[in-house]
């Protein structure tokens, strides 16, 4: 959070997107007319119609030491874009605020109507900050750590030739659950439960919950049910030897193969991803918005 001096909000926009460009340009003016500092990166800046008051900051290996001193991390774009605010939010530990300028967007908190609104909440400091769980990922061979990671919505693990399935066996807490083939498993949180494991069939969990989920993809066999297990239970995946290479991913934006044998564990994460929320509307309303669920006929609870 801010010192008590000068406040300062960091600004992530989707550059390649004339709708990001021009909710940039009327973010940027209503927080600078009202005294609020923006800082964006520098490799954005061109891209973007900024005044000279706006501070440019080059982005380094760690994420986290460009929001230094910073109270709020605005993000505009769609889910790709708040995904990547998220890796800087977590690594920082600044509450993100996204603004959907894409079609989903469930982990945007504002529609790019709303940006007048978001303007004033950010200078009057309307906004609750929430916690979402994350997950931290290993991948083992031959029994070493080969690679970590960690991942907001869901780590994912995927086969990497099309024409052929991926034969893994699941577990969870250190015991075996199931072998089968198909495309592969996603295991989510519950911010993740309505991304990729939604798409592969499994449950949308409401983000209060806590606990983890593993959805299988396309699997053939006769019990490759989507699981929910507590929180602080560990999930691990393993690439069967005589199947082909797979792939895994977090996030859909960080990717490492796994060789034959490899074996992928999933836990609870540390380090959780902070967001600011600036409505008190209830996660089925936003389920309703998002996919345009039919809810005609509905007459609610008598009074």
């Amino acid at each position: 959070m801010d010192d008590g001096g000068k406040r300062t909000v960091f600004l992530l926009a989707h550059t390649g997107r004339p709708a990001a460009i021009r909710s940039a340009e009327l973010v940027v003016q209503g927080l600078l007319r009202c005294g609020i500092g923006v800082r964006v990166l520098a490799e954005e800046a061109a891209d973007l119609p900024l005044p000279s008051a706006v501070e440019l900051v080059e982005a380094g290996p760690d994420c986290s030491d460009v929001l230094e001193g910073c109270e709020l991390l605005v993000v505009l774009g769609g889910d790709g874009t708040l995904l990547r605010g998220a890796e800087f939010a977590r690594r920082s530990g600044v509450p993100m605020l996204g603004v959907n300028l894409g079609r989903v967007g469930f982990l945007a908190e504002a529609e790019r109507d709303d940006l007048d609104k978001v303007v004033d909440r950010v200078v009057t400091r309307e906004y609750e900050v929430e916690e979402r769980m994350t997950l931290d990922v290993l991948v083992r061979t031959d029994g070493h750590v080969v690679h970590t990671d960690w991942a907001l919505n869901e780590a994912s693990v995927e086969k990497a030739a099309r024409e052929r399935l991926l034969e893994v066996v699941t577990e969870v807490d250190g015991r075996p659950v199931s072998r089968f083939g198909g495309d592969g498993v996603v295991c989510a949180t519950p911010t993740g439960s309505t991304a990729y494991a939604f798409s592969a069939g499994g449950p949308v969990v409401w983000p209060e919950v806590e606990a983890l989920l593993m959805v299988p993809i396309s699997a053939h066999a006769l019990f490759a049910k989507p699981l929910v297990t507590a929180p602080d239970s560990v999930l691990a995946v393993e690439v069967q030897p005589q199947t082909p290479n797979g792939v895994l991913w977090c996030d859909g934006r960080r990717t490492v193969e796994l060789p034959a044998g490899a074996r992928v564990e999933v836990r609870r994460g540390a380090v959780p991803v902070r967001l600011a929320r600036l409505h008190h509307a209830s996660f089925t309303d936003r389920l309703v918005a998002k996919f345009a669920l039919p809810v005609a006929g509905w007459r609610g609870a008598p009074h």
